[in-house]
């Protein structure tokens, strides 16, 4: 094996075009080794593998710097820079991140990169200080799948073509996003694949860029001659490749949508190793809305480039029709449009990602709620269950979204609560909506929900007793539940409440607890600086009433195991338990 023995790109300088390709294939299998045992981005990787090889061939890294971008096709890099063991040794696995990573090797990862479009900002950061400083060394930017459409992109590109020195952007073009790409410019970039590069209307060619069209990007040789040609180059170039999604591994490239990124599987069917788990909420909340829309044809349904999370897949946006629409990676875009729809009478949903939803504050802050307009935002993974890479933790959401004026963020317990609250937010027309979608499996209940909740911030008691009042948000309200249970054995009888609202408190309910109450718990799925719990706390601060709030301290936690996160933050049920006995 010639992987096992590289431990920089200097060791792949003196191969040959066949030991390079045999490379490759090495390079192939470790990837499909890691993500067939532990899951990650499959089609990404495999399809840049090629392109990792000519451009650490060429150029003279670490001299020499990349930025990925979506770093989740650094896979290939990070085999060549000395890290080959988290792909072949199942054992250290858990020592490589699924994206760039300094704290790995600061050497050859320039940034943390989780989210998109950032990666031609960032180069011109490197671009502009090597200039300052009077450096030689190339800046290259490698971008992917879909990531032009997000707005810094563009940002970045327009700042890169004035600053007018060495910068490289390789924009790697595998006709994909994570579903199909969206938008006006991936329209010229099909125009420029069809004619080989060579079409007039060219939209890196309007910023200045010096331009040049690989259609062979899966072939090492077409790749090293196109690299060699512009390195060193005295001007912002473009070198756009033509890849295939998934190369070399058939069912990625049959479904490259489901593909994109991939629970474990075996390698020889690509069948799944273990479903597991019970029922996904947000896939079925995209059940029910894929049934509303029928009944309603004001409803439109909106996606930022990760459609499949809530249960659009190519069938169901198909069958949506003008009903779904996909701005790809821009959630800028979405928040700002659904604005715009609600303005005109229509009744938009749009739904994405907690980690993803921050790219869009501003929108959310001034485009939709100092309009007022009666938008709906469904927040997904918002969770300690969520993600778990440091660069994608979901659980900042509740400092981030209910201290906006005039939104109203809705945190729902079961299935049922969550569809009343959806079906009450799309047919108002009073207030922007924010609904935090339960990440747990835990997802059905006996009880009756509201179906209008326009009476904002009442909490709702689930259960009355004295001394100690448990206030349990979202996710958390089962857990809630079995801290009352645990008590009830120490003869405490506590009283349980669904807060519902995150945006506000029930003066009235919180006021009614001082008659007979010593103490206020809050627990809740999420940080608790400027969190659910602190809002509680500051209502009883003047007065004699105890609180105790449980969340996740704010810190970036990365590639956390959720049970012992909870044990560091005392939010075992028995933790909780022992807090409170101990208090009281």
């Amino acid at each position: 094996m010639y992987l096992e023995k590289i431990n920089s790109p200097k060791d792949i300088k003196s191969f040959s075009l066949e030991q390079l390709e045999i490379l490759a294939d090495e390079i192939r299998g470790g990837i499909l080794n890691r993500v067939s045992n532990r899951g990650g981005h499959v089609g990404p990787n495999l399809g840049i593998t090629e392109a990792t090889i000519a451009l650490n061939y060429v150029f003279d890294a670490p001299e020499d710097k990349f930025v990925f971008d979506v770093s989740h096709q650094i896979y290939p890099h990070k085999m060549l820079t000395g890290r080959a063991f988290g792909y072949t040794d199942k054992a250290r696995f858990g020592e490589v991140s699924g994206y760039s990573s300094p704290l790995e090797s600061s050497v050859y990862d320039c940034f943390e990169i989780g989210h998109t479009s950032t990666s031609v900002s960032l180069a011109t950061g490197l671009q502009k200080a090597r200039d300052i400083q009077g450096g030689k060394e190339n800046i290259i930017a490698i971008i992917g799948d879909g990531s032009l459409s997000g707005g810094e992109a563009f940002e970045g590109l327009d700042t890169a073509s004035e600053l007018n020195t060495n910068i490289i952007i390789v924009v790697n073009d595998n006709e994909m996003s994570i579903a199909e790409n969206h938008g006006g410019l991936y329209s010229n970039l099909r125009l420029l694949r069809e004619t080989k590069g060579l079409a007039e209307l060219n939209f890196f060619k309007t910023f200045g860029f010096e331009y040049m069209y690989v259609e062979e990007g899966n072939d090492i040789g077409h790749l090293i001659a196109a690299f060699k040609s512009v390195k060193d180059t005295p001007h912002p170039t473009v070198v756009h490749i033509h890849t295939e999604k998934g190369h070399g591994y058939l069912p990625a490239t049959e479904n490259k949508e489901a593909w994109h990124w991939h629970m474990p599987f075996d390698i020889s069917t690509g069948e799944l190793k273990n479903t597991g788990g019970g029922e996904y909420m947000p896939a079925l909340l995209g059940e029910w809305l894929r049934e509303e829309i029928k009944r309603d044809p004001k409803l439109v349904c909106i996606a930022a480039g990760v459609p499949a999370s809530i249960g659009f897949g190519p069938k169901e946006r198909e069958a949506a029709g003008r009903q779904f629409i996909d701005v790809g990676i821009a959630e800028e875009q979405a928040v700002a449009m659904a604005s715009g729809m609600a303005k005109g009478g229509v009744r938009p949903v749009f739904s994405t990602h907690a980690t993803f939803i921050q790219r869009t504050y501003d929108q959310l802050a001034q485009d939709l709620c100092v309009n007022g307009n009666p938008a709906v935002i469904n927040v997904i993974g918002a969770s300690i269950f969520g993600m778990s890479d440091f660069t994608h933790i979901c659980f900042f959401d509740i400092p981030m979204l209910s201290h906006i004026p005039n939104l109203v963020y809705l945190a729902p317990t079961t299935y049922e609560e969550l569809i009343a609250m959806e079906s009450w937010a799309i047919r108002q027309e009073k207030y922007s909506v924010a609904i935090r979608v339960p990440e747990c499996d835990v997802a059905h209940s006996d009880e009756d929900y509201d179906t209008d909740y326009s009476e904002l911030d009442r909490f709702k008691m689930t259960r009355r007793g004295k001394d100690v009042a448990i206030i349990a948000v979202g996710d958390f309200y089962q857990k809630g539940e079995n801290v009352v249970n645990m008590l009830e054995e120490y003869g405490i009888d506590a009283t349980l409440i669904n807060p519902r609202y995150l945006t506000g408190v029930d003066s009235e309910m919180l006021d009614s607890l001082k008659a007979d109450h010593r103490l206020v718990v809050t627990i809740e799925d999420g940080c608790t600086d400027g969190g659910f719990g602190e809002r509680i706390a500051g209502f009883y601060g003047a007065t004699d009433m105890k609180t105790l709030h449980f969340g996740v301290k704010k810190a970036l936690y990365d590639r956390y195991d959720v049970n012992e996160l909870m044990r560091d933050n005392h939010l075992t049920d028995e933790q909780i338990v022992a807090d409170i006995k101990e208090i009281i």
